[in-house]
């Protein structure tokens, strides 16, 4: 998370904590910082009296919905009654009409939360997993990372980001149903009844004002002309939308929380400034965040597509922000430069890239469900992206590779976004899966079989830095960890996130070496540790050999975690995929001079079925795959079979916040002295 606080003022962490926090931070950093402390009691006195900016002069808080930037409506209303679209249309209005009626009962899904009544009216500062209120003091002194008093920000802030609002506007446009227009516009009038400007947790993050500005321009935009938009409403509405515009173009994230936060904040306010161009301010607030948009974009992404941040689901969360705000700036004749579309394209080609060995990205880093509008794909939907980026970019490969046209491109490009992209024209190219490298972010993916067949076998290698910036806040510590799928399906996984605030020992837990395909050295971290969203010292991966070959594809790294032992160890790993065979080698050196302890790690997918055959030899059966893979680990190595385990903290698999299930964890143990080198071999099935 983004906005750290860098001294006790309202936050009990523990001295060391804000030492390192402050060495992590750069002198210009420490001023604005500074400068942020000094403007927040500022606040105590100038929410209390209510001296917020004043009424825009040119009155428009009462002018209605007559003059917007641009429209989101593109969608006729009624239209999907003609299931246009091979059927499709049919049965994206069945689901749409599902979850929009249980959001009309202010029932809802999110996290593991499943149906969840949220009260009526809906009671917008609570957590309602754990059923806690959260305080409704100026919202600067509120700890959101203080469970006990606030509880888990993230479930208080998901309804909050008011992504239910565009489900039932898109209902609207589908069916022509006043009753989800009319909704739209209770649900809004309740959130700004109970959530006074400058006050409580909703009012706490940059980020969360940015979504919700995204969210309430989709949303009121669809449903505008409903006849359900009173002047009465629209004044209140357009005045708490200056005052998010407000507040968070004063509070722009910068130095070490300018991460994902940033762009989520520039895009909230680019967006909504475009719309609402009668703002008093709104040519300053667009400028100003576009050009933080473009300036985020080079600095957040690599050269080859991949966010900065080493946490793939981020990955999704950015990329969102990018597109829209771009396809705004197309709408409003504001577009953004050719560099900032080139890296949108290179992102997309690189979720491409990374998704055509599996059925979804894995899930090296951070990841927390986050996403910026329910056009009707899940967040992470592999056909959405490939859709949309061959939409924006007339592109065959993005095309060729999507499953099922996503109703995420209906929303956006309008009625005739299947007719553009049926007429995408597809040359006939080759279907055999290629490993490549990610040179500049460090991953490489050693590949063999063909796309979408039982013999594709795709493994994804870790070289990667941490994370991104000083604090490297949603990296783990996993260096020359690797994921494994076969047919598309997953083997060896990343086991993902689970919480970052209510369970601190998972937090822990799943960001640790051990929660990865990789080697431990004497029970520790390959990083240090110094925070929920902070580490010290940090693994330096070295890639030493690539190649592929007609035969096999090679990959060679180190990592110098280790050696800031007393006696140190330096670990290289070696893996070779022959594309005869479809065989895995995985051999571990372990460089040092005394003795030590090594556990390897193994996490297998909770689709996997796994069986000691003989000693070190095991039976892996997976769901949708005929063929059994065979898992041979060194005769020398002690193997522990884990699976749901609490102590230790091992053997799960967490695939969405708040959820995890178990699974087997094989856990290889050797006490050593000196070089030693372990080999494991994993026969992937027949080509």
């Amino acid at each position: 998370m983004g906005d750290l606080l860098f001294l006790g003022c309202f936050y009990m962490q523990s001295i060391n904590w804000y030492v390192e926090r402050l060495k992590s931070m750069s002198q210009e950093e420490i001023v604005w910082r500074a400068k942020s402390l000094a403007r927040d009691h500022f606040d105590k006195v100038r929410f209390a009296i209510e001296w917020l900016p004043a009424a825009d002069k040119t009155g428009c808080y009462g002018a209605g919905l007559s003059n917007m930037g641009f429209s989101v409506s593109n969608v006729r209303l009624g239209a999907w009654e003609d299931a246009e679209i091979d059927g499709l249309t049919r049965e994206w209005r069945q689901k749409l009409v599902v979850k929009a009626d249980d959001l009309m009962k202010h029932n809802f899904t999110f996290f593991d939360l499943n149906n969840k009544f949220l009260g009526h009216p809906i009671d917008w500062n609570r957590d309602h997993g754990a059923d806690k209120p959260t305080p409704q003091r100026l919202a600067q002194t509120v700890n959101y990372r203080d469970f006990e008093n606030s509880g888990d920000c993230k479930l208080v802030w998901e309804p909050n980001r008011h992504h239910q609002l565009v489900v039932l506007g898109r209902a609207y446009r589908a069916t022509g149903n006043e009753r989800y227009a009319a909704e739209v516009v209770s649900q809004i009038e309740s959130w700004m009844e109970q959530n006074k400007a400058g006050y409580g947790m909703n009012w706490r993050s940059p980020l969360e004002l940015g979504i919700r500005l995204i969210n309430w321009v989709w949303a009121v935009d669809m449903i505008r002309d409903s006849g359900k938009l009173s002047e009465e409403f629209v004044g209140q509405f357009k005045r708490n939308v200056y005052l998010h515009c407000w507040d968070v173009a004063r509070k722009f994230s910068k130095g070490s929380s300018a991460n994902n936060h940033l762009v989520g904040e520039a895009a909230g306010v680019y967006i909504a400034s475009s719309y609402f161009t009668d703002m008093d301010a709104a040519k300053r607030w667009r400028v100003e965040s576009k050009n933080i948009l473009i300036e985020e974009i080079q600095s957040q992404t690599y050269p080859d597509g991949l966010n900065r941040e080493h946490a793939l689901g981020y990955q999704f969360f950015v990329l969102q922000f990018y597109i829209f705000s771009g396809l705004v700036g197309r709408w409003t004749n504001d577009d953004f430069p050719a560099s900032y579309w080139q890296q949108i394209k290179a992102m997309v080609e690189s979720v491409m890239a990374l998704s055509l060995g599996g059925e979804s990205l894995p899930m090296f880093g951070d990841r927390d469900d986050g996403y910026v509008l329910d056009l009707g794909s899940e967040p992470e939907d592999i056909d959405a992206i490939l859709s949309v980026g061959a939409l924006l970019f007339n592109d065959a490969g993005m095309k060729s590779n999507v499953n099922r046209f996503s109703e995420t491109g209906y929303w956006l490009f309008g009625n005739n976004a299947w007719q553009q992209f049926d007429a995408i024209e597809i040359s006939d190219t080759s279907d055999r899966l290629a490993s490549c490298a990610f040179i500049d972010s460090g991953y490489y993916l050693l590949q063999t079989g063909s796309v979408g067949k039982s013999n594709c076998v795709s493994v994804l290698l870790d070289c990667a830095e941490l994370g991104y910036g000083a604090i490297a806040a949603h990296g783990h510590a996993d260096a020359l960890s690797f994921s494994l799928r076969v047919g598309r399906k997953d083997i060896l996984v990343d086991p993902g996130t689970y919480d970052y605030f209510t369970y601190p020992e998972w937090r822990k837990y799943f960001r640790t070496t051990s929660a990865h395909n990789t080697v431990s050295i004497d029970g520790l971290d390959q990083s240090e540790m110094l925070g929920p969203f902070m580490w010290g010292k940090r693994a330096n991966t070295t890639l030493e050999s690539w190649e592929t070959l007609d035969d096999m594809t090679l990959a060679v790294a180190s990592h110098d975690g280790y050696t800031r032992l007393p006696d140190p160890v330096t670990h290289r790993r070696n893996l070779k995929l022959n594309n005869n065979d479809n065989c895995l080698t995985i051999k571990d050196d372990l460089l040092t001079i005394s003795g030590h302890t090594a556990k390897l790690y193994f996490h297998f997918s909770e689709f996997c079925d796994v069986k000691q055959l003989s000693g070190n030899l095991f039976g892996i059966n997976v769901d949708g795959l005929d063929e059994l893979i065979n898992f041979q680990l060194d005769d020398r190595l002690s193997v522990e079979i884990l699976k749901g385990s609490d102590d230790p903290k091992c053997g799960w698999v967490s695939r969405g916040y708040h959820q995890k299930v178990p699974t087997v964890t094989l856990v290889a143990t050797k006490k050593f002295t000196g070089n030693v080198s372990f080999t494991t071999t994993i026969n992937c099935g027949i080509k």
